[in-house]
């Protein structure tokens, strides 16, 4: 059984608002998770993966939390073929990552260049920012507030923006049941 995402909204929708634009049902068979709040990743993580079957690519936390719970996860690096490096500062940061995200289903050009390459669609991706603000405000220092600047998680919210209509973004655990 597919997953296909209905995205409902109480107020319209950016996309949505542009003229000859609608957003449509997602078949989502690959999920790439990375979040800093894991509330409720792990209950979301099982629906997908037990109930429709979603494969699940996560990063380090992530991926340790929702293994712990039994799940089966394949880790990015072994998506990219390249480590997570930089004490965790580069993980997503990757042609595999964002080439798998942002490239038009259907397109032939598209197409020949994942299959050349060997990149894997995403299709949903899970993602919550770095809590900078409270870092900043828990009187933390200057060095441990600035490891809490997120670099790959608003690229991912952007690639997935970008391509809104073939990704799904879910950006807060309070999306997890709608």
């Amino acid at each position: 059984e597919d997953l296909a995402i209905e995205i409902e909204m109480s107020e319209p929708h950016i996309i949505q608002e542009v003229a000859g634009t609608e957003a449509a049902p997602v078949k989502v068979r690959r999920a790439l998770l990375s979040v800093s709040d894991k509330k409720g990743i792990v209950e979301f993580g099982k629906a997908l993966q037990e109930k429709y079957g979603v494969e699940l690519v996560s990063t380090g936390g992530t991926a340790r939390t929702l293994r712990e719970a039994g799940l089966s996860v394949k880790d990015v690096s072994e998506l990219t073929a390249s480590p997570e490096m930089l004490d965790g500062r580069v993980k997503t940061l990757h042609p595999k990552v964002h080439g798998g995200i942002l490239y038009v289903r259907g397109n032939q050009e598209h197409e020949e260049a994942i299959d050349t390459h060997k990149v894997l669609p995403i299709d949903m991706v899970i993602v919550n920012l770095y809590a900078f603000e409270a870092a900043v405000n828990s009187g933390r220092g200057f060095d441990a507030c600035v490891e809490n600047i997120d670099i790959g998680g608003p690229s991912m919210v952007r690639s997935s923006a970008k391509n809104h209509k073939y990704v799904t973004i879910v950006t807060s655990p309070d999306q997890y049941n709608q």
